[in-house]
């Protein structure tokens, strides 16, 4: 198998994957055979808008078919574990959204259950895969700024009007913890290589729009050997750039427009001889990226971006996140 005999099904008539996998599937040459919905309308639907073969409500059906090598999972959060079950029986290779699940004894069960079944598990991470959070991890793992004291990430966004649904609800998986948290900790697990001991977070409704979950959070997340990160995620601030900074005690790196889906930003390293920015060269889509990693994870050739392990860690720190927004309590990363 090679990358671009890669035959996708996906489960989920999803705006992520119509939007962003989808499109970077096809550059690579991979194949998109069909999709696989609750609602029949809604998978002939999207079929037909996005030049598929296939659409169903038999989950079953479409991942045991002969022509499927692999399966982009994007369904609402609550249902990715019996989604990535199906998959895992029929024997092929697993793509999920993040995050894993609505619990972290699903998410386990979900990792564990591939590993027995010799499937690959990865999750759909795109930022740890960008040659921006390549670069920082290289600096920082090169001893650029020293000894790692703590770590800024800035990832208050708005939320676009045709995603102002579910995130919104109250239902299992809403909220910006889960839906952007998460995505933060995929950066800074890697990026400090040490375990998250625990968090403390406050949340808010802020939005014009009557949000059932919260909308905003500020945390503190301690990992080991006492480094301290602080997050600020939102879907309420619509100017504001992203960015991630590590501070140590003989430098700091400053990087800006890092926390996005597009493959931009700048990143500057601060230090005894002054401020200078970093080049970067690999300006490749990030979807594609983590396809790629995929592709060649399928073949034996190296790792995915992010996989089900990295899933479930990162998952830990936002629900340890969460339940601290819940309890006021400072909540321990389990």
């Amino acid at each position: 198998m090679t990358s671009s005999t890669l035959r996708w099904a996906l489960i989920g008539a999803s705006d992520i994957a119509a939007t962003r996998v989808v499109p970077a599937m096809r550059a690579l040459g991979h194949r998109v055979v069909g999709v696989a919905s609750n609602s029949a309308e809604r998978a002939a639907a999207y079929a037909a808008a996005n030049d598929l073969s296939h659409a169903t409500t038999d989950v079953d059906a479409l991942v045991g078919r002969d022509d499927i090598d692999a399966v982009y999972v994007s369904s609402t959060n609550e249902q990715h574990p019996a989604h990535v079950e199906a998959v895992v029986r029929a024997g092929k290779h697993i793509l999920c959204e993040k995050p894993l699940a609505t619990s972290m004894e699903d998410a386990t069960a979900m990792v564990d259950a591939a590993a027995r079944a010799g499937v690959l598990l990865a999750v759909n991470h795109h930022l740890p895969g960008a040659d921006t959070h390549r670069e920082i991890r290289r600096l920082v793992r090169s001893g650029a700024v020293g000894r790692p004291l703590a770590v800024r990430v800035f990832h208050a966004v708005a939320l676009p009007k045709r995603l102002q649904g579910w995130r919104l609800g109250g239902g299992p998986g809403a909220g910006v913890i889960l839906d952007i948290t998460c995505h933060d900790a995929s950066v800074v697990n890697p990026l400090l290589d040490r375990a998250a001991i625990d968090a403390v977070a406050l949340s808010a409704q802020q939005g014009p729009w009557g949000a059932q979950s919260e909308d905003a959070v500020v945390a503190a997340i301690r990992y080991a050997d006492d480094v301290l990160v602080q997050t600020h995620d939102a879907f309420t601030v619509p100017f504001a750039p992203t960015g991630l900074e590590v501070h140590g005690d003989e430098g700091s790196i400053v990087a800006t427009d890092v926390m996005t889906q597009d493959p931009i930003g700048r990143i500057t390293l601060r230090d005894r001889a002054g401020a200078r920015e970093i080049e970067l060269g690999d300006r490749r889509d990030l979807y594609q990226i983590v396809l790629d990693a995929f592709a060649g994870a399928v073949r034996g050739e190296g790792t995915p971006t992010a996989t089900g392990q990295d899933g479930l860690a990162a998952l830990a720190v936002a629900y340890a996140v969460l339940r601290s927004t819940a309890t006021g309590r400072r909540e321990a990363v389990r």
